[in-house]
């Protein structure tokens, strides 16, 4: 069972998916008021390896850097999981962790120091660069209307699925669940924004089992991934940007 196979992906994305901690194990890490017990506890979890650069005293744009860096590289080990001809759509997911600084530029907005730090964002300002970079071509499109970036999103990384119709069966599954969870997330109305996480996690989960054996099981795999950044990402930012706040009861 080599690398770059389907069955290849199957048992990395299920071995790490049987390792993903439980709600009961979360509600201890909401409860855990210092941050250094925190990172502890994180890092005696396979959750630590989105913790690699993030020290006691890290602050906010140190750990955003960090974050977004192991994003990319979870979406470039899921790629080197998978048939190469999966590759090119799966790669396209890495940009997402980029989408609100993609969104501010596109808006007229300076670039922000921070950005400086990122060399993917910081290869934006690079008055060098190929006109043809994808980011930069994603960024250029989004001018036109900011509020299409998601979409303008979606449409390359269509572009970007192999041609033949074969395994994409799953992905008409997924698609519909995500595009729910986007239009109940955007409601007016809504106060909790984690149960609806928790519950897009439950939907995952179940069609993750439902898509056994087919490509659609590595995006999956990667949208449950991007909750466990998530809801790292928060824990993390909220004891840096609000030190004196007690964690949720």
């Amino acid at each position: 069972m080599a690398a770059g196979s389907l069955e290849y992906a199957q048992a990395r994305i299920w071995a790490r998916h049987g390792q993903r901690p439980d709600e009961g194990w979360w509600r201890r890490i909401e409860t855990t008021r210092e941050p250094l017990a925190l990172l502890e506890q994180l890092r005696a979890t396979p959750l630590a390896v989105w913790l690699a650069g993030v020290g006691p005293a890290a602050d906010m744009h140190a750990i955003e850097l960090a974050m977004r860096r192991h994003w990319r590289e979870r979406v470039a080990e899921v790629v080197a999981w998978m048939p190469p001809a999966w590759g090119p759509a799966l790669a396209w997911c890495a940009v997402l962790v980029d989408l609100p600084a993609l969104q501010h530029l596109a808006r007229g907005g300076a670039a922000l120091p921070w950005m400086a730090d990122d060399p993917v964002l910081r290869s934006l300002d690079d008055r060098g660069a190929r006109h043809a970079d994808p980011l930069r071509a994603l960024l250029d499109a989004a001018r036109h209307d900011p509020q299409r970036l998601l979409p303008l999103w979606r449409e390359a990384w269509q572009r970007r699925l192999p041609r033949t119709a074969q395994g994409r069966v799953g992905l008409q599954r997924l698609l519909p669940l995500l595009a729910d969870h986007a239009v109940s997330f955007g409601t007016p109305s809504t106060v909790d924004g984690w149960a609806l996480r928790r519950r897009l996690q439950e939907r995952l989960v179940l069609l993750l089992r439902r898509s056994l054996g087919e490509p659609a099981t590595a995006f999956i795999y990667l949208a449950l991934s991007a909750l466990d950044f998530e809801r790292v990402r928060g824990e993390l930012l909220r004891r840096v940007s609000f030190p004196k706040r007690s964690p949720a009861p």
